[in-house]
């Protein structure tokens, strides 16, 4: 029997190049006061960096003040961040059934209808492809 792999300990930036995506940054070292990671291989040289080990383990995240804006590890996430998923479409069907259970007529109020209303509408308009002739903006 082999043994498992060793989990080997990150730090995770999210990289907003062409494709959306996690870049991990291997854990080198990490003492009372610092974590160090290495960057090589997203850097012109071999290079290890450190954050604050307090700042990060509280706060969950944490900015680079050093670094350039240009540098994947400019803002970097103690554990893997769950991506945005852009391509997701609103499902019309749950926030027409929203809509009518926020309704004032079953037990809603009219605050909660216009704002299920409004979602709905924009949803809709962004699924619906301008007709001929309509001004786009």
């Amino acid at each position: 029997m082999s043994a498992a792999p060793e989990k080997v300990e990150c730090l995770y930036a999210i990289d907003a190049g062409d494709v959306l995506r996690v870049i991990r940054f291997p854990v080198v070292k990490k003492t009372a006061k610092r974590i160090y990671y290495d960057v090589t291989g997203w850097v012109s040289r071999a290079s290890i960096r450190f954050v604050d080990r307090q700042t990060i383990e509280r706060d969950g995240e944490i900015r680079r003040r050093s670094g350039g804006w240009w540098e994947k590890d400019g803002h970097l996430y103690l554990n893997e961040p769950a991506l945005p998923d852009y391509d997701q479409k609103p499902n019309l069907a749950e926030l027409k059934a929203a809509m009518a259970t926020a309704h004032p007529d079953r037990g809603g109020s009219n605050e909660a209808f216009i704002v299920a209303r409004e979602r709905y509408e924009k949803a809709r308009a962004a699924q619906t492809p301008p007709a001929e002739g309509d001004q786009v903006t």
